[in-house]
């Protein structure tokens, strides 16, 4: 059997390349996938990913791999969260936390959002050499998420840490036993929130769960206090570094940013389009025969739906390899997914990237890369397209 286009070791580097050889064969691709999943079909199109993200497709991967064993053993809570469900679970979950990121909740969020960029920063002196995914793309989004679920300051370097082992593609013993240790944290910290509640998400879903088993099982809020403590933060730490990255690497646009400030919210969206830290979606699959574009997928194929790829369709964004600031259709990127699985922290994430941007731009004007870009190193991923490390010279 032919290799997945994915096996490459310099599709990690650049993505894009492959993408557009894949949607210049077909939108919607049968491709090889390696492993016990079998033949996938890959979605490139950006109208093909956007049926797809919201077509009749499976997350079920606990009914998918019931009869494919894969020799792992991730913990249940980590392998079979809200984003592994389909309705009408994933609707009841869902509707649990979707008060905690609504846009106006979020804009009450932006003021701590604010004091943590500042605070990560303030030691920072011009003329010195930073990594900004360590010293600060990947500390803020970790700090935000813990604040809002009531995780003590104490513990953030814990969950930042087993975060990271969590996402450590091609580690599986390394992946496996940080979801074991991240259950088990969620159990004390469940337990501890039951004796001492505060007014912390948290503490709301175990009053939920405590008061009325019917709608949240002691499982499912293990499993749900660990995806709302680790999904968003990986992300948002790439869609920071990415974006700085991007602005580096386009000084006329990075001028025009800092020329005119308030532009950064939306130039947050084109920035999201041209850099997806999501390359390809999480796991779907075909639970019955569903037509995607012009191709028959049959069930139980699995189907990779990347946004990446979708965010360079020239069928349509105008010269999709250019970062264009002033994009008119930017922010119908797909990189929060679409649907009813669309990102539930989107507005969270979007708030992330503006304050860091506008913290840096306002900080260190003449910020640049310390290294050449093709000395940067990836993350081996295909789930999350990151940087490993940033370094800056501020």
């Amino acid at each position: 059997m032919a290799p997945s286009p994915f096996a490459d070791p310099e599709f990690y580097r650049d993505r894009y390349p492959t993408y557009a050889a894949l949607r210049g064969r077909s939108p919607v691709l049968r491709i090889p996938l390696g492993g016990s999943a079998g033949p996938a079909v890959a979605v490139t199109g950006y109208e093909q990913a956007r049926q797809a993200l919201s077509a009749d497709l499976s997350k079920d991967t606990a009914a998918y791999f019931a009869d494919r064993p894969s020799g792992r053993s991730l913990h249940p809570a980590v392998a079979h969260t809200m984003l592994h469900t389909d309705p009408p679970a994933h609707t009841r979950l869902r509707r649990l936390v979707v008060r905690a990121f609504t846009s106006s909740t979020v804009d009450g969020l932006r003021p701590c959002i604010r004091h943590l960029a500042e605070h990560q920063t303030k030691s920072w002196e011009p003329g010195s050499e930073v990594d900004l995914i360590a010293d600060l793309a990947g500390p803020l989004p970790v700090a935000v998420i813990c604040q809002l679920l009531g995780v003590p300051v104490a513990d953030w370097g814990v969950v930042r840490a087993l975060s990271t082992d969590l996402f450590a593609t091609g580690d599986n013993s390394r992946i496996d036993a940080a979801s074991h240790d991240l259950a088990d944290y969620m159990v004390q910290l469940i337990a501890t929130k039951r004796s001492r509640p505060d007014q912390a998400l948290l503490s709301g879903l175990i009053a939920v769960r405590d008061a009325d088993g019917d709608r949240l099982s002691e499982e499912e809020l293990v499993s749900l206090g660990l995806l709302l403590l680790l999904a968003g933060h990986e992300t948002t730490t790439a869609a920071i570094g990415n974006a700085v990255l991007a602005l580096l690497q386009n000084p006329a646009e990075l001028e025009g940013l800092r020329a005119h400030p308030h532009l950064i919210p939306a130039a947050v969206d084109e920035l999201l389009r041209y850099d997806a830290p999501v390359s390809i979606a999480t796991w779907r699959h075909a639970a019955h025969t569903v037509q995607l574009g012009e191709v028959e997928v049959a069930a139980g194929t699995p189907v990779l739906v990347s946004p990446g790829a979708a965010n360079r369709d020239p069928g349509k964004f105008t010269d999709p390899d250019r970062l264009d600031l002033r994009r008119p259709d930017a922010a119908s990127h797909l990189s929060f997914g679409h649907g009813i699985h669309r990102c539930l922290g989107a507005p969270l994430a979007h708030a992330e990237i503006e304050t860091t941007l506008q913290v840096l731009l306002k900080r260190f004007p003449d910020l640049r890369l310390a290294v050449p870009a093709d000395e940067l190193r990836w993350r081996h991923s295909r789930l999350i397209r990151g940087l490993e490390s940033l370094p800056v010279l501020l």
